[in-house]
Formats: structure tokens, C-alpha cells, sequence
């Protein structure tokens, strides 16, 4: 794609609010975890979570945080990126690589905020971990990805509203089973989970901008079904 090919057109006041409010929500998260240790809300929904786990949820949790792991999540992304540009939906397929980008930007903020995981003496540890905690990573990729494809899917005129609703409701599970997951399985807080679900939300902002005002639309010919 030329790069001349973008328009880059006023960015409204609604946009720049909800950015900004995002802004100031992370920032607020990120000094409240360095200037504080694990507290009573962190602990209290890690026990609440834990408290019922079995075997077969045990299972389901790490089966959900699976699609987060870096080598998984980055071969998903470029198969399905390329798939969308041998179907000639260049922007599409722009717009899903563009989320392995959130990998760079929370690692950055893993290592300067550099929050401990959740040990063992807390809570039931079912994951082995690596790297800092805030923000969840996985959370992190889990909202800028299937939020990506909710724009996509929304955004198309080939699929009916009916069709439309089912795959934004089955993103939106993935995004919420999935923060849940990374507490189940002891892997992070849940101050980590809503900052990373916060910053996904920043980076989903700034990407549906350039694609929305660049794209009127998945180009389709075919009539929906």
C-alpha cells in the first residue's frame, strides 16, 4: 500500500477524550502498582477466583491463555494477515499485523515498572511465568487482536447483523475469559490484567482511527449472507 494512499484527516473532540481518559487511567495504574505492593482487592479477587478450580477448568484456562503465548499469537497473526492480503484486504490485513506491535510496547512497560509476578505464598500458581507483571501481556494482545477483528467484522458488508453480532460477541468472551484466565492460573493480579486491558484499549483507539478513516469498509462485491 503507498503510504499517500492514508488520509490523514482531524482527529474529533469525542476521539481525543476517550484517549485521553484512557491515558490518565494507565498512568494511574502504573503509580498505584509501583508505589504499592499486592493489596486486599488484588488478593481478595485472586481467591476468589482460585477458589473452585477442578482439573477440567484448570484445563479450559490454559487452553484460552494458549492463543497469548508469543510464538502462538505471532504465528496466528501473520497466518491470518496473510491470508486477508491474498484476499486482497490490504488494510485488514495491515490493521491485524499492526497487534504484534503491542507485544514491543508492553514488554517496554513490564521491565520499567518491574512488578514481581504473583508467588506462591499469595496464591495457587498453575503457569509458569516469565518477565514482569503489569501490564498482562496476554490481556494486553487479547484486546488490540479480537478488537481488531470486532472492527473488521463491523465494518464489513458481507456478513448480515446477525452474523455480525455472533463474532463480535465470541471476540468480546475471548477478551474477557481471557483476562480471567491469567488470574485463574496465578499468572497475574488483577490490577495487571486492567492495565493491560486499559493500554490495549489506548493502542485500539490510535489503530481504529487510521483504519475507519482510511477504509470505508472491507471491499466486497458479493452480496451478504
Amino acid at each position: 500500500m503507498r503510504l499517500n494512499s492514508f488520509q490523514f484527516k482531524k482527529v474529533n473532540p469525542v476521539e481525543w477524550g476517550i484517549f485521553a481518559v484512557l491515558i490518565l487511567i494507565f498512568l494511574f495504574l502504573s503509580c498505584y502498582v509501583i508505589a504499592e505492593p499486592p493489596q486486599y482487592l488484588d488478593i481478595h479477587i485472586s481467591k476468589e477466583i482460585q477458589e473452585n478450580q477442578s482439573l477440567r477448568l484448570n484445563n479450559f484456562m490454559i487452553w484460552i491463555s494458549w492463543f497469548g503465548r508469543t510464538s502462538i499469537s505471532v504465528v496466528l497473526v501473520i497466518s491470518l494477515s496473510l491470508a486477508l492480503l491474498l484476499l486482497q484486504f490490504k488494510r485488514e490485513a495491515i490493521l491485524l499485523l499492526s497487534t504484534l506491535f503491542s507485544g514491543v510496547v508492553g514488554l517496554f512497560f513490564k521491565v520499567l515498572i518491574n512488578r514481581p509476578r504473583p508467588s506462591a505464598k499469595l496464591v495457587t500458581l498453575l503457569e509458569d511465568t516469565k518477565f514482569q507483571s503489569f501490564p498482562s501481556g496476554h490481556v494486553l494482545f487479547y484486546t488490540v487482536f479480537f478488537g481488531s477483528l470486532i472492527l473488521m467484522v463491523m465494518n464489513t458488508n458481507k456478513l448480515n447483523k446477525t452474523v455480525k453480532v455472533i463474532l463480535t460477541l465470541i471476540c468480546l468472551v475471548m477478551i474477557v475469559v481471557g483476562a480471567i484466565s491469567r488470574v485463574y492460573l496465578g499468572a497475574h493480579w488483577f490490577t495487571d490484567v486492567l492495565g493491560g486491558f486499559v493500554l490495549g484499549c489506548i493502542l485500539l483507539v490510535i489503530a481504529a482511527h487510521f483504519y475507519l478513516e482510511n477504509t470505508g469498509g472491507i471491499y466486497n462485491k458479493q452480496k451478504a449472507f
